[in-house]
């Protein structure tokens, strides 16, 4: 189980502190800086101010509380260096918002008129881009086109009417390679300004976010340009990555961001759905069909939704398989067919730790107990019910229950299926089974004579 099973955490848990580098007189103006470091899922945040909506849960993540002043909704994000624990067992010195990677969740309604007041607390300068927002122009936060950056120790105001609903997200358009791979970024929600428009009854949100961490260290390698080891669901990655727990019969939204390198073909098992979102705004019923997998490509958005009709633990995650493993794996060469007989004990006689990986194919990864360095997560752990996931990264479960109460998100626990049910091994008689074997030694290469020049196309 994941940690949050025990320490869903209430609205309370949020602490307020002050935004350093900002003077007194200004700080007395400013909002207060929420600050959270629990990296379990918050409860959804209902609005204690201006017009109604149904809140988002954020996936191990939260939303930003607000103040109204004059009429405005005023945020105040800091930017700063954070620790964000990926899972139990590794945690990341990353850079971010307000305590956390991804910063929290901002939740406004269509025609609200908003005031983020940014404050930069980084070793070098930074900017916030509204990714998706119609906005004035010196709002859109590119650093060197629409505004000179914010310096350390600096805070800047943005200002503009949230004009239409739908899901964005917030980023940096400076320096970007370094802080994006850094983890800065966040969410941002506009709901509708009727609450009945497409309500659904429960809505998730996160982020999917890269990172190349070697083993035993925590800072990222923000040169890496697509050879990342770490895929994420908001800065965790599984079993540290919470359930989307619904109540049977629930109709549920999941709001997805990409701000990785690569696209994500993210699939849902048990259940169909329909796109219903994008970065243009809300897919019209007539315009939408059922998927079991969307893709969501680099920089984009996707609402889907689906009735929870299934009871049961429904694997949710990556369908690129090296995005559901962890650190290492990429370059370890393929094994399977190689007879190991002998071997290993020859090399422990050199190397005590070795082990043999890979000769069932990555399979023996899930099982195998290696010693890694500290702050290291293994590849593919987390246990169910009937034994090793063999998943990592971005991978977690849609948890569908009859009893769940409306608006209740705590873990259940592992689905108990009715034996009958559950698949089962062949008990009749069977063929006999031998390990497959090598390809043989003179299977031939094909080889292309080639002619030189183009002139010697046929």
């Amino acid at each position: 189980m994941t940690p949050s099973r025990r320490n869903f955490l209430s609205n309370g848990a949020v602490a307020f502190v002050a935004a350093g580098g900002v003077s007194r007189a200004s700080a007395a103006l400013l909002p207060e800086a929420a600050s959270q470091s629990s990296p379990v899922t918050q409860a959804p945040r209902a609005p204690s101010s201006g017009r109604p909506y149904n809140p988002v849960v954020t996936l191990n993540g939260w939303t930003l509380p607000f103040r109204m002043k004059d009429g405005v909704k005023e945020f105040h994000l800091v930017a700063e260096p954070v620790v964000r624990e990926l899972a139990p067992g590794m945690t990341a010195r990353l850079w971010g918002y307000n305590g956390q990677s991804p910063g929290p969740t901002i939740e406004v309604v269509e025609g609200d008129r908003v005031r983020l007041f940014v404050t930069n607390r980084l070793p070098e300068h930074t900017t916030i881009h509204w990714h998706g927002q119609r906005l004035p122009n010196g709002m859109d936060g590119v650093g060197g086109l629409t505004q000179p950056q914010i310096q350390p120790g600096k805070t800047y105001v943005y200002e503009f009417v949230a004009r239409r609903s739908g899901t964005f997200m917030y980023h940096p358009h400076a320096d970007e390679m370094t802080q994006m791979a850094m983890g800065m970024m966040g969410l941002w929600v506009t709901h509708p300004k009727d609450p009945s428009f497409m309500p659904v009854d429960r809505d998730f949100v996160f982020l999917l976010s890269n990172y190349d961490i070697d083993p035993g260290s925590a800072t990222p390698k923000v040169n890496t340009m697509l050879d990342f080891n770490l895929f994420t669901f908001n800065s965790r990655v599984f079993p540290g990555i919470d359930p989307l727990v619904c109540r049977l019969g629930d109709r549920v939204r999941i709001r997805i961001g990409n701000l990785t390198m690569t696209n994500h073909p993210i699939h849902l098992h048990g259940h169909e759905f329909v796109v219903t979102g994008t970065d243009g705004g809300w897919v019209p019923p007539s315009a939408r069909w059922p998927e079991v997998t969307t893709d969501v490509a680099v920089g984009q958005m996707r609402a889907i939704e689906f009735e929870a009709s299934e009871p049961g633990d429904w694997a949710f995650h990556c369908h690129k398989s090296h995005h559901t493993m962890n650190a290492m794996g990429h370059e370890v060469p393929t094994m399977i067919g190689v007879d190991h007989q002998g071997l290993v004990e020859k090399i422990q006689k050199l190397v005590p730790d070795y082990m043999v990986m890979g000769d069932r194919g990555m399979a023996d990864m899930g099982e195998m107990e290696m010693p890694l360095p500290d702050n290291t997560l293994p590849m593919m752990t987390g246990t169910g019910p009937h034994g090793p996931i063999e998943m990592g990264g971005m991978f977690t479960t849609v948890k569908v229950r009859r009893d769940q109460r409306p608006g209740d998100y705590k873990d259940p626990g592992w689905y108990r299926a009715r034996k009958d049910s559950i698949a089962y091994e062949w008990s009749g008689e069977s063929a006999p089974v031998s390990r497959a074997q090598a390809a043989p030694e003179d299977v031939r290469t094909l080889s292309v004579r080639r002619k030189g020049g183009h002139a010697s196309h046929e």
